[in-house]
């Protein structure tokens, strides 16, 4: 999960991956809570269709919407929420950090493919494991 904005040698601005135990602490929880409660109304969606349109568990769904478990979760659950929802990628990890979430147009009312926004995430995935790859080889190098 993310909560920081970083820029790499290429200028190039990325959400951080990994938090520090002072990020921790300003986690807003509630905030998820309620971006997915007014967005699930919007879209007139109960837990259950999102938590099929974005492959999580209904638990995880139910926990995030309620509120009832503050715990870290996976940069990849609160992605797969947020594109199902219709959103930016890193939009609830944003509002979990007292951020604005990034801007890609108004909300999104049509369907999600569940496997474009999984190869999405994957696509970020190795291109960090790219930029570490290139890190470690400058360093030797």
């Amino acid at each position: 999960m993310v909560c920081g904005i970083t820029q790499t040698a290429r200028g190039t601005t990325l959400w951080r991956l990994g938090r520090s135990a002072e990020e921790s602490v300003r986690q807003d929880w509630a905030a998820v809570a309620q971006a997915i409660d007014t967005r699930l109304a919007e879209l007139n969606w109960r837990q259950r269709e999102l938590a099929e349109r974005a492959q999580v568990s209904v638990a995880i769904v139910r926990e995030l919407h309620r509120n009832t478990t503050q715990r870290r979760r996976s940069a990849r659950t609160l992605e797969a929420l947020s594109v199902a929802l219709g959103w930016h990628p890193e939009h609830l990890d944003a509002v979990l950090c007292g951020h604005t979430p990034p801007e890609r147009g108004q909300p999104s009312t049509s369907p999600v493919d569940p496997v474009a926004a999984r190869l999405t995430s994957i696509d970020r995935r190795l291109a960090a494991i790219e930029r570490r790859l290139d890190e470690l080889a400058a360093r030797d190098g």
